[in-house]
């Protein structure tokens, strides 16, 4: 029997030379990917660290500083909402000045359903020179274009969404630091006896961070809680007395609803106050339940002192339930009660989602202390 004849040296070195390309191929291959997991894994600890730093809003120089990659002079941290024209205004900017600027900006989720009110109310803002911005939530913005007053404001549209969805992602304080004062307001509120310069002329006199107008009792149809009910003797009030067991407001109470509190649909936000409140507002949690109870918790000091009522400045509560309620041209008005139905379901459901994860958060951060546990 014949066997192979052996290979030949040079054979035996070309095998070797192609394996050993093969090895180096493969080598350089698992080093790069080697380089990719530990730079992913760099840049999560570095965002984990910032993110540990992050304390309700507040954010330390380390954590805010800018990438080294870019020359220090072309750095610009903030943003603003001002329309810039494709064409040169050159008039314009000459007669420009810093009085002119916007000290407030007011925002609203609106449907076109609730036009004539929000006209109302956006008439007063620009009157004294704020900035209005309205969320569109009907998809309906060509409905608008009529009014006068319409390209002075910011227009967004997405569909059926609340006002803090539309807040989180469109209301990042470095682009809201140019403004002093947030009005994030509902869209069924009563303005004839509201006057937002002297609103905040009050705010300021007060040393207040977080506000709401009082709700006018009479007029009123939808009244939640009673710290919101106008005290037609005072201009401001911090807290409320209840002796109902289920109450139980004293001078003695420290927090919500007696004192250091104000509802959802028509607060007012300091700069500072806002930097913080934006941070907890929980992005996928839109329709804002619990809130409320924490907002004091952003105050910049004592909630009972830096956090009020104010009575001179009220509004009427229409209580108007247009987001996600009937339209003008709705022809199935069982349909939309099904839809408030599922709607306050989930917003049941997200407030409880909201109560854990404070819970959970107040447990995990060891460094943490309730500033309001005596």
């Amino acid at each position: 029997m014949k066997h192979p004849p052996p290979p030949t040296p040079r054979r035996c070195g070309v095998v070797a030379a192609v394996v050993a390309l093969v090895l180096l191929a493969c080598l350089q291959i698992q080093y790069h990917h080697l380089k990719v997991d530990l730079g992913k894994a760099g840049f999560a600890s570095a965002t984990q660290e910032n993110t540990n730093r992050i304390h309700l809003g507040i954010t330390t120089k380390a954590a805010t500083a800018t990438t080294n990659s870019l020359p220090r002079g072309i750095v610009e941290r903030h943003s603003d909402m001002y329309l810039r024209p494709l064409w040169d205004d050159s008039a314009a900017a000459t007669h420009k000045n810093k009085n002119d600027d916007p000290s407030a900006l007011l925002a609203m989720a609106v449907g076109i359903s609730q036009i004539k009110n929000v006209d109302t109310m956006a008439r007063k803002f620009l009157k004294e020179n704020y900035a209005v911005m309205l969320f569109h939530y009907d998809g309906n913005v060509d409905g608008w274009r009529h009014l006068e007053w319409s390209d002075k404001a910011i227009h967004i549209l997405a569909h059926n969404q609340t006002k803090w969805w539309f807040a989180k992602r469109f209301l990042h304080p470095d682009v809201m630091a140019i403004y002093d004062f947030i009005f994030l307001w509902d869209e069924d509120l009563g303005v004839d006896n509201f006057n937002p310069r002297r609103y905040l002329d009050i705010m300021v006199s007060e040393g207040l961070e977080i506000t709401q107008p009082a709700l006018d009792p009479d007029l009123s149809t939808d009244i939640h809680h009673r710290i919101t009910i106008r005290n037609k003797l005072s201009k401001v009030h911090r807290r409320i007395y209840d002796n109902r067991p289920s109450m139980n407001c004293s001078d003695e109470s420290k927090g919500p609803p007696c004192t250091g509190w104000v509802e959802g649909m028509a607060p007012v936000f300091s700069r500072a106050a806002w930097k913080c409140v934006w941070h907890l507002i929980q992005n996928d949690l839109i329709h804002g339940w619990g809130l409320d109870m924490k907002l004091g918790y952003c105050a910049q000091g004592d909630r009972t002192e830096k956090v009020g009522v104010i009575d001179s400045e009220y509004v009427v509560h229409q209580g108007i339930p247009s987001l996600g309620g009937p339209s003008l041209s709705s022809k199935t008005p069982r349909r939309s009660l099904d839809l408030r139905t599922h709607i306050r379901r989930q917003s049941s459901a997200e407030l409880e989602k909201f109560k854990e994860r404070w819970n959970r958060a107040v447990r995990e951060d060891e460094g943490w202390r309730d500033p309001f546990e005596s």
